[in-house]
């Protein structure tokens, strides 16, 4: 349903699954597994992995908080995007990596719930895409200490809202990594 032209193809991004994103993250190990069985599911289909990394501060470019967490491996030809926003989008390559491989939907996996995960849905929806949430591989870290909901709440509310979300000629939705398929 994207808006996009000559766009029929999904892709998969994983979102910032790095050592110092997720040291602290709900569910970390599950979500993780969950990553990986995506993940594998894609390349069996030749679908595109594309990932995202995030630089600040706190996540030096090069430093061991920055690196994807072990569990993971990205492949040499899997397409990387660096960004320094919560939205996957703004002012990185992502949009040129997607068209390039005339992407029109995406699945979205990686962390954290409540900042890249949600500024990258309506990003892509904004600009056109199909988003899709896989709904049991994304977490966030517990901020209640600062007046957030339990992380758990969280993830269930957001997964809440975007299975109904939508656009004029686009569509968000959710799936659980056990039901998708390419």
């Amino acid at each position: 349903m994207t808006t996009l032209p000559d766009r029929p193809n999904t892709a998969v991004l994983v979102i910032d699954v790095q050592n110092g994103v997720v040291a602290d993250a709900h569910d970390r190990d599950g979500v993780i597994a969950n990553i990986n069985t995506l993940i594998d599911k894609a390349r069996t289909a030749g679908v595109p992995v594309v990932w995202v990394q995030h630089s600040s501060d706190e996540l030096e470019h090069g430093s061991e908080s920055w690196r994807f967490v072990p569990e993971l491996t990205r492949r040499d030809a899997e397409p990387l995007v660096h960004k320094k926003y919560g939205d996957s989008f703004e002012d990185t390559d992502l949009e040129a990596v997607l068209a390039e491989h005339q992407v029109g939907r995406l699945l979205v996996s990686g962390a954290q719930t409540d900042a890249c995960i949600r500024s990258t849905l309506h990003g892509a929806i904004v600009r056109g895409y199909d988003a899709t949430l896989v709904s049991d591989a994304h977490t966030t870290e517990d901020l209640t200490k600062f007046g957030a909901p339990a992380p758990e709440q969280v993830i269930a509310h957001t997964n809440l809202y975007w299975q109904w979300q939508s656009a004029p000629g686009r569509q968000g939705g959710t799936v659980e990594t056990s039901e998708v398929s390419f």
